[in-house]
């Protein structure tokens, strides 16, 4: 049976011959629940991590991100065009769904929200344009799922074709950083989406696509089984180390509180150890991490908008 039509079954999580790895008492290991964004979260910073997804009860994250508003807002409007009528799937309706998409937060006045609202529609009508609105895709905004032997997978996509038999998995971009074939390549998140739709449909799956709206521009990669196998052993390869940090600092401190864990700050006793660095910036939780406040003033929450509005 093929890798992509039949993920749960035929990706190996140990090499040919070993045992599957064993908890206490003989058991099983039990399959590390995640999605894409919980694994990145991760790698990006440990410490982020445990106070996004551990941390009971979580600490309150920051104000919203005006860049966030914009691009949720984007995506609403993409998918309601979907979701209309093919006769209705049209350039004006398209604006018109991101003015009921639209969300206010995070811009620093009710003029700079609607200098972006201008171009979030303009950006929208330019980019459905060069859509097939009789190509229905197979879902929008549809959650996934898939079973290896380590790990319990679900996300949500923003769209799945069929093109002409074969799954494509379309990823939007909204952001002013220019994209590349290799940033397919090499995105975790869309490889795991695939084997999740191979999973889920039982079809193959090994394209994957951004759609960067802002540019029109789309960035393709043809996945292999292999290069689908290497990106599922990086998967399980971050989910074996945050569950290892979860066991460790559950067992060194059961007692410990969320606030004297962070007194605790980063050294080798620590197994979620902050990565302090220019990021820290736009972290949400920034304000209940010593190291992170430490590594650089805080940004605007409209700062990621562009040069001209970042003040």
């Amino acid at each position: 049976m093929g890798l992509v039509s039949s993920i749960p079954v035929t990706i190996p999580s140990q090499q040919p011959g070993q045992p599957e790895q064993l908890d206490l008492a003989g058991m099983p290991r039990r399959l590390f629940v995640c999605t894409p964004s919980r694994l990145t979260a991760f790698v990006d910073c440990p410490r982020r991590y445990r106070m996004t997804y551990l941390d009971r009860p979580r600490p309150p994250a920051g104000p919203p991100w005006a860049h966030n508003s914009f691009g949720a807002s984007v995506h609403a409007a993409l998918a309601g065009w979907w979701r209309l009528p093919r006769e209705g799937r049209t350039d004006d309706a398209a604006e018109s769904l991101v003015d009921a998409a639209w969300s206010v937060q995070g811009y620093r006045d009710p003029a700079q929200s609607q200098r972006w609202l201008v171009r979030a529609r303009a950006m929208v009508r330019r980019y459905v344009a060069t859509l097939d609105p009789s190509r229905e895709p197979l879902g929008v905004e549809r959650t996934l799922g898939a079973r290896t032997r380590r790990l319990a997978l679900s996300g949500r996509l923003d769209r799945l074709d069929d093109r002409d038999g074969h799954l494509v998995v379309v990823d939007y971009k909204t952001g002013r950083r220019p994209l590349s074939t290799d940033d397919a390549r090499g995105s975790l998140a869309l490889a795991l989406y695939a084997i999740a739709a191979a999973a889920t449909l039982r079809r193959p799956c090994v394209r994957v696509e951004l759609h960067h709206v802002p540019t029109g521009a789309v960035h393709a990669f043809e996945h292999t089984q292999e290069s689908l196998r290497r990106q599922l052993g990086r998967a399980e390869g971050i989910a074996d180390e945050a569950a290892v940090a979860a066991r460790a600092m559950a067992g060194a401190a059961p007692a410990e509180t969320v606030e004297t864990v962070e007194t605790v700050g980063a050294g080798p006793a620590d197994p979620f150890p902050p990565r302090p660095g220019a990021q820290c910036g736009w972290c949400d939780v920034r304000a209940h991490c010593p190291e992170g406040a430490a590594a650089g003033p805080a940004r605007l929450p409209w700062a990621a908008l562009g040069e001209a509005d970042a003040i």
